[in-house]
């Protein structure tokens, strides 16, 4: 099946650069810039008013000075939220992203993203996709964005929004299922996204087999992951790929 001219890298900055910035925010972005990477793993999900932004969890108390769920807050609410303090004061004030304020910067800064739609309560996975796909089309270019989820109903209407040579698609798993091919040609996804310490070598070799990219989440030890290149892993997700750099095992 087609699929755009997209060669992911070795090394893919998890949350962006979440082991020297704070998670998912645009300092977390600079910062794997800055250090030489050039793709970020980022999550974004919808607010309570429909606003897509770039958060994780369903609610704000791990990475923020506030408090509530995603899904009953709205942008202007979250005007003074400080989502960098808690991980280091020097990062006081860093904002909430949303993701039109991320893309830009994607843009700008000329690099790749593996945006993870992560579908909040009480929100359709259709409306996430349909806040989600065109901006992404129109922000970024088809070899520099992927889009990936464990809910099968994001990615189905996402692939109802895009064809495969526009928009390439990635099945996440925490354990890749039996049914792992069945579902990927029902998508046409350019990929699998596998946790790294559950993949055996022989699921991986089946999937490399079929045509497919292969992306390992979230790897910190080069060595312990290293065996995994000759299965035929294409990328890792790392909080700080630079470690596989520095030991050599970056593929």
């Amino acid at each position: 099946m087609p699929h755009p001219d997209l060669a992911l890298p070795r090394l893919i900055a998890h949350r962006g650069l979440s082991a020297r910035a704070p998670e998912n925010t645009l300092a977390a972005v600079r910062a794997a810039h800055d250090a030489g990477i050039d793709w970020v793993e980022l999550d974004v999900q919808l607010l309570g008013d429909d606003t897509p932004v770039i958060w994780h969890d369903r609610d704000l108390k791990r990475c923020s000075d506030g408090r509530g769920r995603l899904a009953d807050l709205t942008l202007a609410q979250l005007q003074h939220l400080d989502a960098g303090g808690w991980f280091d004061p020097a990062f006081a004030g860093e904002p909430m992203a949303t993701l039109e304020e991320m893309l830009v910067l994607l843009a700008a800064l000329g690099m790749g993203a593996n945006l993870e739609l992560k579908v909040n309560r009480g929100h359709a996975p259709e409306a996430l996709a349909e806040a989600v796909v065109p901006r992404v089309l129109e922000a970024l270019p088809a070899e520099r964005r992927l889009l990936s989820s464990f809910d099968a109903t994001a990615l189905a209407h996402s692939r109802r929004l895009a064809p495969a040579e526009a928009l390439a698609l990635g099945l996440l798993f925490d354990r890749v299922p039996r049914d792992w091919q069945r579902r990927c040609r029902a998508l046409e996804a350019f990929s699998v996204h596998a946790k790294w310490k559950r993949l055996s070598e022989g699921r991986a070799r089946a999937i490399k087999a079929a045509g497919l990219a292969l992306v390992c989440y979230t790897a910190n030890d080069p060595a312990r992951f290293a065996p995994r290149w000759d299965w035929g892993v294409d990328a890792v997700i790392s909080d700080d790929p630079g470690v596989f750099n520095v030991a050599g095992l970056g593929g």
